[in-house]
């Protein structure tokens, strides 16, 4: 990790494996049609309403501080992304599930479907959803509707990125793996379009044994 000196302006990038191999494909191949902007580095509490020079001052450590130098590892960075709404959204999108938790038992469960819905009308054709089931040994997730290649588009940390499943789709279908015991795993789904998220706790419980009378 480094840091950007703030006495210029700088534009700091650094492309990912799949950022390089459009790039190799030359200007037809490397088109960037959408991004996402953070702001990890800012400390919120250092917004001082109680400064002596007035109202222009209130965030002037906050401007002053150093800028987190650009990594292309995209699990863990963009923590805190920022998103922009339509003028008038009252309220910051939500996602719904309809499911609080899940628990599938391998040989008795069948597959879950998932169909995620966004309030305010948000997250319309083409946008989609973001699905991270955190250990891909419990369970088998995939996702359907969508046909770009999905990403990590939250910091869920280095321990979990190793074993995650990432999928993009409109809607998932989650099915149990043959557990040797009693998995306990998470399911973030992310709107694409919004940044709104949910997770949800996974259970997945092993083949049960047949007991002979």
């Amino acid at each position: 990790m480094g840091y950007l000196d703030k006495s210029a302006i700088t534009v700091d990038a650094v492309l990912t494996k799949k950022g390089r191999e459009l790039l190799a494909k030359g200007r037809q191949g490397f088109k960037i049609s959408q991004f996402a902007v953070a702001d990890d580095e800012v400390d919120y509490t250092l917004y001082d309403t109680a400064h002596p020079l007035g109202t222009a001052y209130y965030g002037s450590i906050i401007e002053g501080m150093p800028l987190l130098e650009a990594t292309s590892d995209e699990t863990q960075a963009l923590r805190f992304k920022l998103v922009t709404l339509p003028r008038g959204t009252k309220e910051v999108p939500i996602i719904s599930l309809g499911y609080s938790s899940i628990t599938l038992t391998y040989g008795v469960s069948a597959a879950v479907t998932i169909v995620p819905s966004t309030s305010q009308g948000f997250n319309g054709p083409g946008f989609g959803y973001t699905a991270v089931l955190y250990d891909s040994s419990a369970g088998i997730l995939s996702g359907t509707g969508l046909t770009t290649s999905p990403t990590t588009p939250v910091f869920i940390g280095e321990g979990v990125t190793n074993n995650a499943t990432v999928v993009r789709g409109i809607q998932f279908t989650l099915a149990p793996r043959d557990v040797s015991a009693q998995t306990e795993t998470q399911l973030t789904i992310i709107g694409n379009q919004t940044g709104a998220s949910v997770t949800i706790p996974i259970t997945i419980k092993p083949q049960p044994v047949a007991t002979q009378g």
